[in-house]
C-alpha cells in the first residue's frame, strides 16, 4: 500500500494534462469566437452597406443625368414626352436618396456628402429646369433654350462634383471595413493555427507520457508476465512506473504464488484422480458384469421360471377340469386360488420382464406417425373395449421420433386404463390430444371414467401400487409404471392434470421435430372431436358398437 501511495496516480496524471488542454482550447474557442463575431460584423458592413451604397451612389447619378438630359430635350422639342426621363430620374433619386440613408446611418461623412447633392440638385431644379420648363411651355422651345447657358451647365457639374465626392466617401468607407475584415480574418487564422498548435503538442506530449508512464512499464510487466506463463512459476514479478501498475504487479505476483500453490495441490490431485479412475475402471467392469448376470436372469425368468410355473398352472388347469364337482367346494375353491395365483404370477413376471426391458434393449429412435400409433392401439384393445361400448377418438396427432413399438404400448396402456377404470353403467369415452407447448408436444388422453384423487395422483405411477383390490379391478398395477419409463425414456414427464372436471386426463410430453410445422391444438372436452385437423382432414375415429 506504501508503494500504492507513492507520486501522482495514471489517472490524476492524465487528467491533469487534459485539464491544461481543455483550458487552452476553451480560451482559444472563446476568442476565436469574438474574433469570428466581429469578422462577420466587417463581411456585413462590406457586403450589405458599403457595397449597395457604392451601386445606389452610381444610381443617383444616373437619375441626375437623366433629369438634365430630360430638361434639355424638352427645351429643344418641346414635346412633353421628353419630359419622362425627368420625372422618373426624380422619382428615382428620391428613392435612392432615401435608401442611401437607412444604410449610411452609421455612416456621418456619408451623410454630409449625400446632404450636398441633394441640396445642389433641388438648387438646379429650382434655378434651371423648373424656369427652363415653364418658359418652353409660354415662350416655345427658343426661349427654353435661350435659358441653358454655360453658367446653367456649371451648376450641373457642381452636381456632379457632389456625387463624386459622395462616391470618394463610401468608397473610404468600404476600405475602412475591408481593411478591418483582413485584420480580424488574420486574427483567425492566427487563432486556429494556435489551437493547432496546442492540439499538437499536447498530443506529443500525451503521446511521450503514455510511452513513459504506460507503454515502457506495461512492457516490462508483459515480460515478466510472459516468462511465468512459459512456466517459469518460480520468477518474482516487480512492477515499476505508476502505483497502478506497482499495485497491479503485486496482484499479479500474488497470482503466481497462488498459480505455484495450486499446481502442487494439482499434481496430488492428479495422482488421487487417476488411483480413482483406477477403481472406476474396476466398477464399470463389475458393472458389465452386473448387466451380464441381470440378461441372464432375464433369461432364466422368461423360460427356466416360467417352466415350472406353467407346469403347476397346467396340472392345477387339468385337476379343475378333470375332478370339479367331485371333490367338496372347499377342495373346488383351493384348486381355483392355485390356478389364479399361477396366472398372476405369470403376468407378474412378465410385466416385470417388459419393465425392465424398456431403454435396455433398443432398435433406435426413428420417425414415428402417432396417428398410424393410435391406428395400431385401436386394433389392439378392440376385444377390451367391445364388451364396454367404448369409444375411442384422437385429434390429427404429430409426427416424433421415438421407438415405434414402444409408444405403441404407452398408448395401449393409457387407453386400456381408460377402458378398465370406467364408471357403471356409462359407456367409455376416450379421447387423446396434443398441442405445441414450449417446443414440446404436450398430448393429453382424457376418459370420463371414475377419475383419480388428487392425492394419489403421485402414487399411480409407481410400480405394483394399486388404488383398487384386484377383484374390484384386474391387473398387476404396473401398466402406468411402464407407460411412466417409456416417456421418460424418450426425454418427457407425465403427471395426471387435476383440473380434469371429469373422469381422468393423464398428460404427458415428447419433443418435438424441429423442422415440423405444427399447430398447437387446444384442450377439447371429454369424448368431443375437433371440426378438422391442421392440414383441414377430418379427424380419425375409432368406436366399437
Amino acid at each position: 500500500m506504501n508503494a500504492y501511495r507513492q507520486g501522482w496516480t495514471l489517472r490524476r496524471r492524465v487528467v491533469a494534462l487534459l485539464t491544461v488542454v481543455l483550458v487552452l482550447l476553451l480560451g482559444l474557442a472563446v476568442a476565436e469566437a469574438l474574433v469570428a463575431a466581429t469578422n462577420r460584423q466587417n463581411i456585413d458592413v462590406v457586403l450589405t452597406r458599403t457595397g449597395p451604397l457604392r451601386v445606389q451612389g452610381q444610381e443617383l447619378v444616373s437619375a441626375l443625368l437623366d433629369q438634365e438630359t430630360g430638361v434639355r430635350g424638352y427645351a429643344v422639342n418641346g414635346d412633353r414626352k421628353d419630359l419622362a426621363s425627368y420625372e422618373a430620374g426624380l422619382k428615382q433619386e428620391r428613392n435612392t436618396t432615401a435608401s442611401m440613408r437607412e444604410l449610411a446611418g452609421d455612416y456621418p461623412g456619408v451623410l454630409r456628402a449625400l446632404a450636398v447633392v441633394e441640396e445642389r440638385a433641388e438648387q438646379w431644379r429650382a434655378d434651371v429646369a423648373q424656369p427652363v420648363i415653364a418658359t418652353t411651355e409660354s415662350s416655345g422651345p427658343d426661349a427654353g433654350q435661350a435659358l441653358i447657358t454655360d453658367q446653367t451647365r456649371q451648376q450641373f457639374d457642381g452636381i456632379r462634383a457632389a456625387a463624386d465626392t459622395l462616391q470618394d466617401e463610401i468608397l473610404v468607407v468600404r476600405q475602412q471595413a475591408a481593411d478591418r475584415l483582413n485584420r480580424t480574418s488574420n486574427e483567425l487564422v492566427v487563432l486556429l493555427i494556435a489551437a493547432a498548435l496546442v492540439v499538437a503538442v499536447a498530443g506529443a506530449v500525451l503521446l511521450l507520457s503514455l510511452d513513459r508512464m504506460l507503454i515502457g512499464p506495461l512492457a516490462a510487466l508483459v515480460e515478466q508476465v510472459r516468462k511465468v506463463a512459459d512456466g517459469d512459476y518460480r520468477h518474482h514479478i516487480e512492477g515499476s512506473g505508476p502505483p497502478e501498475f506497482r499495485r497491479l504487479a503485486e496482484d499479479v505476483d500474488g497470482m503466481r504464488q497462488k498459480i505455484a500453490q495450486e499446481l502442487d495441490e494439482v499434481r496430488e490431485a492428479r495422482e488421487r484422480i487417476e488411483w480413482v479412475n483406477g477403481q472406476l475402471q474396476k466398477q464399470a467392469e463389475e458393472l458389465t458384469r452386473s448387466n451380464r448376470d441381470l440378461e441372464q436372469f432375464a433369461y432364466v425368468a422368461s423360460h427356466d421360471l416360467q417352466e415350472p410355473l406353467r407346469k403347476v398352472a397346467s396340472f392345477c388347469q387339468l385337476l379343475q377340469r378333470r375332478y370339479a364337482g367331485q371333490l367338496d367346494e372347499r377342495a373346488d375353491q383351493y384348486i381355483a386360488f392355485a390356478v389364479d395365483g399361477a396366472q398372476r404370477m405369470q403376468r407378474l413376471i412378465n410385466d416385470l420382464l417388459a419393465f425392465s426391458r424398456i431403454g435396455r434393449l433398443t432398435t433406435g429412435f426413428t420417425e414415428v406417425d402417432l396417428n398410424k400409433v393410435m391406428g395400431d392401439v385401436a386394433a389392439q384393445t378392440e376385444a377390451a373395449r367391445q364388451p364396454a361400448d367404448a369409444e375411442l377418438t384422437w385429434d390429427e396427432l404429430p409426427v416424433i421420433r421415438g421407438e415405434e413399438a414402444l409408444l405403441t404400448n404407452l398408448f395401449a396402456n393409457l387407453v386400456s386404463n381408460s377402458v378398465k377404470f370406467r364408471r357403471p353403467d356409462v359407456p367409455p369415452r376416450v379421447h387423446v390430444s396434443a398441442r405445441l407447448v414450449d417446443g414440446e408436444w404436450e398430448i393429453t388422453c382424457r376418459d370420463n371414467g371414475i377419475g383419480i384423487e388428487p392425492e394419489f395422483v403421485d402414487k399411480i405411477f409407481v410400480i405394483f401400487q394399486r388404488l383398487h383390490s384386484k377383484d374390484a379391478y384386474p391387473g398387476t398395477g404396473i401398466g402406468l409404471a411402464i407407460a411412466k419409463k417409456i416417456v421418460e425414456y424418450h426425454g418427457g414427464r407425465v403427471w395426471v392434470d387435476t383440473a380434469a372436471e371429469e373422469g381422468t386426463a393423464i398428460r404427458f410430453t415428447l419433443s418435438a421435430i424441429e423442422e415440423t410445422e405444427a399447430v398447437p391444438v387446444g384442450r377439447q372436452p371429454d369424448g368431443a372431436a375437433r371440426e378438422g385437423t391442421p392440414e383441414g382432414r377430418p379427424q380419425t375415429i375409432q368406436r366399437v358398437a
